[in-house]
C-alpha cells in the first residue's frame, strides 16, 4: 500500500485510488504529459511512489546547495541540464558528473551575493571553487554536452578549456564571461570546434589580437553566429579585421574593447553585411566615418548600440535615416548629437520600433516633439 499525504493538491480521492494501481511505468507516462513545473511538483508531494516517478523521468535540475549535490543527483538519473550557481568544490563536481554522464547543458554561472562581493573585495579573501584539475576530471560526462556556461569562475585557465573543448565537441553555446584566466591559448583550442554557434568571452581581458586570429581561421569560424568580446580591452583594429574571416556572424559585442579600436576597425566592421546586433559602446576612437560606413554596408542590421561613444555626432546617426532593418537603436551620448537629429532618424528610418534614450534628451526634447515621436516607436529613457 502506497504511503499517502492527507493534502492532494490536484487529484481528487477518488482518482487517486485509480492512481494507486498503476506502476511506475504508467505514472511516469502520465507525468510526461503534465507539461506546469508547478504542477509536477504537487505531483511529487503527494506519495513517496510519485516522488521517485518524477525524480526518475526529470531531466531538468537548478541546485542552490552543492553540499547535498551526490546524495540529491542519485535521485534524479535522467537529467541532461544541471545549473549551479553557488561555490562548488572540485570533488563535489566530480560526483556529479559521475552520477550524471549524459549531461547536454552545463550551468556553472557564479552568483554573488551582495555580501559576498562585499567580502570578495576583501584583499587576501579566498574560497574553494571548482579549478581547472576540477574540471580536467569532468571530462567523462562532456562527450554529450552542447551548452556549457562558467561565468565569473575565476580559477578556470586554458588548461581546464583546452581539455573540456578536446572532449565536449559537440558544443554549440560557450560561455566563459569573466573567467579572468582565459587567454588566447584558450582560443585557438576553442577554434577547432565544428559546432559552436555562440560565445561569450566578456571581460576576458588577457585575450589578444592572436587569439581573435586563431578563432577567425579554426573550424568555428564557419559556424560562429555570435560573438562577444566585450571588456577585452587589448584587442586593437588588427584582431577587429580577422573578424571578418567569421563567415556567418550575426551578433558582435565590442563594448568598452579599449582606445586601439579606432575607424580602421570600424570599417572592418562595416565590411561583415551579415551582422544583425552590434555593440559599440564605449569606443571612444569610433567616428560618424564608421557610422556612416556601418549604416551603408550593413543592410541586416536590426540592434546597434553607441552608448559612451564621444566622437559620435549627429552626422553619423543621420546616417542610419533611410535604413530598411533597424528596429532598435541605443543612444546615450547627448553632447554632439541633437533633439532634430534624432527626429530626423525616427522620421526616415521606418522599421525603428524602440529608440533608448539619454534621460537628458526628455529635459530638452519638447513634449510635442516626445509625443510625436512616441506614436512612431517606444522610447525608453537610460
Amino acid at each position: 500500500m502506497v504511503n499517502t499525504r492527507k493534502s492532494l493538491p490536484f487529484w481528487s480521492k477518488k482518482l487517486f485510488k485509480i492512481m494507486e494501481r498503476l506502476g511506475s511505468d504508467e505514472l511516469a507516462e502520465v507525468l510526461k504529459r503534465v507539461s506546469d513545473l508547478q504542477d509536477r511538483k504537487a505531483w511529487s508531494e503527494v506519495c513517496w511512489q510519485w516522488s521517485r516517478v518524477e525524480g526518475s523521468i526529470r531531466s531538468s535540475l537548478r541546485l542552490l546547495e552543492p553540499e547535498s549535490l551526490p546524495n540529491l543527483l542519485r535521485r534524479f538519473p535522467s537529467l541532461t541540464t544541471l545549473k549551479i550557481g553557488t561555490r562548488i568544490s572540485d570533488s563535489i563536481l566530480a560526483v556529479a558528473a559521475e552520477i550524471c554522464p549524459n549531461l547536454q547543458t552545463l550551468n556553472l554561472n557564479f552568483h554573488r551575493s551582495r555580501c559576498f562581493s562585499d567580502a570578495f573585495g576583501i584583499s587576501g579573501f579566498d574560497f574553494e571553487d571548482i579549478t581547472d584539475d576540477g574540471l580536467c576530471s569532468i571530462l567523462f560526462a562532456c562527450k554529450e554536452l552542447i551548452n556549457f556556461s562558467m561565468r565569473r569562475r575565476k580559477r578556470i585557465g586554458d588548461v581546464g578549456i583546452t581539455a573540456l573543448v578536446s572532449h565536449a565537441k559537440n558544443l554549440v553555446f560557450l560561455d566563459l564571461s569573466r573567467c579572468s584566466r582565459i587567454s588566447d591559448n584558450a582560443l585557438e583550442a576553442i577554434g577547432s570546434l565544428s559546432f559552436l554557434t555562440a560565445l561569450y568571452l566578456c571581460g576576458c581581458y588577457l585575450i589578444t589580437d592572436h587569439g581573435l586570429t586563431s578563432l577567425a581561421h579554426g573550424s568555428s569560424s564557419k559556424t560562429l553566429r555570435i560573438l562577444d568580446v566585450s571588456e577585452c580591452d587589448q584587442i586593437t583594429d588588427y584582431g577587429i579585421s580577422s573578424l571578418q574571416h567569421i563567415s556567418y556572424l550575426q551578433e558582435l559585442k565590442l563594448a568598452d574593447c579599449g582606445p586601439k579600436v579606432t575607424d580602421c576597425g570600424g570599417a572592418c566592421i562595416a565590411a561583415m553585411p551579415g551582422l544583425r546586433k552590434l555593440d559599440l559602446s564605449w569606443l571612444i576612437n569610433l567616428s560618424d566615418s564608421s557610422l556612416i560606413a556601418i549604416a551603408q554596408n550593413c543592410q541586416n542590421l536590426v540592434e546597434i548600440r553607441l552608448i559612451g561613444c564621444e566622437q559620435i555626432t549627429g552626422n553619423g546617426i543621420r546616417s542610419f535615416s533611410g535604413h530598411q532593418s533597424l528596429e532598435d537603436l541605443v543612444l546615450d551620448s547627448f553632447y554632439n548629437v541633437s533633439v532634430n537629429d534624432i527626429v530626423h532618424v525616427v522620421l526616415g528610418c521606418l522599421p525603428l520600433s524602440h529608440l533608448r534614450l539619454h534621460r537628458a534628451f526628455k529635459c530638452w526634447m519638447p513634449s510635442s516633439t516626445q509625443e510625436q515621436l512616441s506614436k512612431l516607436c517606444k522610447i525608453s529613457w537610460i
